[in-house]
């Protein structure tokens, strides 16, 4: 006998051997027909798998959350089932349930096509509707082998060699199509439902070896309901308007191009968008007790091998060597660096806290296809920071260091969604005991601070645990960028010590902190977060003084030399066009305010003040205006209580609406 601890507490026995179906059944015939999976001490499996242990049970639906990524499962197996029926002689390999969808890549002679997704799609419900049953059955190592080979599955018999021999393996059998797979399953095609669609082909390298052969991979998403996958559909629409490459051209930005892959070319409007947020972020440094330091870009291999990186990250550093046989690489980290300006010198107890950033270039080879815009690089900036603190300061220092994260997502109108504690991963540094010490240091440290945190087993760094922050965009899209790890091992590493109050030699505790993380990555959240549409203080261009006539042209940049002087960011159009399309020209540019003269306007003095993503215009004195502007464009660090003012200016220079 088994028992089972259901969710509300009870506790019945059961025979060996039953299943997830025969218990739904005994409850009622209505859950019976809805039930799809089971979950049993926390793992997902088959309705109609055998149970040969108890445990907290409980079924599931295809209404519960936890089902979602079985359905992307088995629609993966139903595109391919679909795949195979419509082009014979395609092989299938792999294909996973991913964020929002799936993916199955195949080995095929011809490429796809985009019109064949349809037909693709379309066999897919055909066979949802032949509502073909999903079947577990556990074969021999090397009789699978045998018969994947028979049917000429060459990659599913190679998945399964790499099985170790003797194991037996899961076979999942969809009508009469079957796949290689562990597992679990819905009980039919029908339960997948109808909510999917097929939505890109990319291609992919066997085993993601780029020396392997090209396979072609089919993209889709599937959802639990119609309703569902029609808020992600929107939600993917709403993302390709953001998306911060069409911006970046629109607003001439930046450019990416073959001959520097992974790296940006700031264009100037774009190169005062970054100095701006840098700047930004390097006073709210300044002010919270941070020294500013610059380290080398490039360093002798044997400072990377003491310090752990090179056997971590050696396969994605950038080296050479020199005609004197020095190997050196390019720093992908800037942390071994600020630890020898931390070794120089004797350090006291009384120096600690000490807090070293650094804006730093860093270069870490990412294969060409994971790059993505400005989101993932080659080469790119962290707003890095280092503090070396006692062991009784890391509370104080994790509060410090929250308060401040929490404050810049306020003023960049970023909302903070989630904190998780990343724990000890597979290849790290360090003993279990220390690891022990620093996990257990930094949850406290995080309650100090007033933060709940989820735990991801297995997402640490390789010298220590880490706090991430996760922050949500304007459309619900969550993004990884602070991040908080606590390391001993460094330090023991490349010995930095400082004099205790005792007159011995301690390690000194290094949390390794940033705000944004990559720079560059942040800058691409913010872009799609403002579509382009930045807030005054941020916006590349702030303000444009536009002529309706020529004989307004003297005006003109007279009012520009008057804003300019306020500190604001101007430019003037005085070319030969009508008013509408300029207005329009730089709205589509995103440019905040357009401050139109014509021969009245010069005649009183005054300038039309239209805002973007609005219709109205003010009339305002080129003093009141420039006032105005120059204390809205104010950084919401620099005037204190600057949210208030920002809103009485609004007040004065007319509401600004996002574009």
């Amino acid at each position: 006998m088994i028992e089972l601890i259901f969710p509300d507490g009870s506790q019945r026995q059961f025979e060996d051997g039953v299943t997830g179906r025969d218990i739904a059944a005994g409850i009622s015939k209505s859950l019976e027909k809805k039930a799809v999976l089971i979950k049993l001490d926390g793992e997902l499996l088959d309705l109609d798998r055998a149970l040969s242990k108890g445990g907290r049970f409980e079924i599931l639906t295809r209404e519960s959350p936890e089902a979602l990524e079985t359905i992307r499962h088995d629609a993966s197996h139903v595109m391919a089932e679909a795949v195979q029926e419509l082009f014979p002689g395609t092989q299938v390999t792999i294909g996973p349930s991913i964020e929002d969808g799936f993916y199955y890549d195949f080995a095929r002679d011809e490429p796809f096509s985009l019109d064949d997704l349809a037909k693709i799609e379309q066999r897919m419900k055909e066979i949802v509707d032949r509502d073909e049953p999903i079947r577990r059955e556990v074969w021999k190592r090397d009789d699978a082998i045998a018969h994947f080979k028979s049917i000429g599955e060459a990659y599913k018999a190679e998945i399964i060699e790499g099985i170790p021999a003797g194991e037996d393996v899961s076979v999942y059998r969809q009508g009469d199509w079957k796949d290689l797979c562990r597992g679990p399953h819905l009980p039919s095609t029908k339960a997948v439902g109808k909510a999917f669609k097929l939505t890109k082909l990319a291609g992919a390298y066997w085993r993601g070896d780029h020396r392997n052969a090209q396979l072609q991979r089919i993209y889709g998403t599937a959802w639990a309901s119609e309703a569902d996958l029609e808020a992600y559909i929107k939600r993917i629409e709403e993302a390709e308007k953001r998306d911060h490459r069409k911006i970046g051209r629109a607003m001439d930005l930046f450019h990416l191009q073959e001959e520097a892959k992974g790296m940006i070319f700031w264009h100037p409007k774009g190169w005062t968008l970054f100095r701006t947020l840098e700047e930004y972020i390097r006073r709210r440094l300044d002010a919270d007790g941070y020294k500013e330091i610059k380290t080398p870009q490039i360093m002798d291999r044997t400072l990377w091998e003491r310090s752990g990186h090179w056997e971590k990250f050696g396969q994605s550093m950038f080296t050479c060597e020199t005609t004197e046989g020095e190997e050196l690489a390019v720093k992908p980290m800037n942390c071994p660096g600020h630890i020898q300006i931390f070794n120089v010198g004797q350090k006291s107890y009384r120096d600690l806290p000490l807090r070293f950033a650094e804006f730093g270039a860093c270069h870490r080879y990412e294969p060409s296809g994971a790059l993505h815009g400005i989101m993932r690089l080659r080469a790119f900036t962290q707003d890095d920071a280092h503090i070396f603190c006692r062991d009784d300061q890391i509370e104080s220092e994790t509060t410090k260091f929250v308060r401040l994260l929490h404050t810049v997502y306020d003023d960049l109108g970023v909302e903070l969604h989630s904190v998780k504690l990343a724990l000890r991963p597979d290849l790290r540094a360090g003993s279990d005991e220390v690891w022990d010490i620093a996990e257990a240091k930094l949850e406290r440290a995080a309650k100090a601070a007033g933060v709940e945190v989820e735990l991801l087993p297995g997402e640490g760094a390789f010298y220590g645990p880490k706090l991430e922050f996760h922050l949500r965009d304007a459309i619900g899209r969550t993004w990884q960028c602070g991040t908080l790890q606590l390391d001993f091992v460094l330090p023991e590493r490349l010995d930095a010590t400082y004099i205790a109050e005792d007159g011995s030699k301690q390690r000194p505790v290094m949390l390794h902190r940033a705000v944004f993380g990559a720079v560059e990555r942040f800058l691409g959240i913010l872009i799609e977060n403002f579509a382009g549409a930045f807030p005054l203080w941020l916006a590349p261009v702030q303000v444009v003084v536009a002529t309706i006539t020529s004989d307004a042209d003297d005006y003109a940049r007279q009012v520009a030399a008057t804003f300019a002087a306020k500190g604001l960011r101007v430019e003037t159009d005085l070319r030969n066009e009508k008013i509408n399309y300029k207005v329009r020209e730089h709205s589509l540019a995103k440019v905040p305010v357009i401050a139109v003269v014509g021969r009245r306007e010069a005649e009183l003095g005054q300038v039309a003040l239209r805002r973007l993503g609005s219709d109205r215009q003010e009339v305002l004195a080129v003093e009141a205006a420039s006032n105005g502007l120059a204390l809205e464009a104010s950084p919401p660090d620099v005037a204190p209580g600057m949210r208030a003012a920002n809103s009485t200016a609004r007040g004065t220079v007319g509401a600004m609406e996002a574009g």
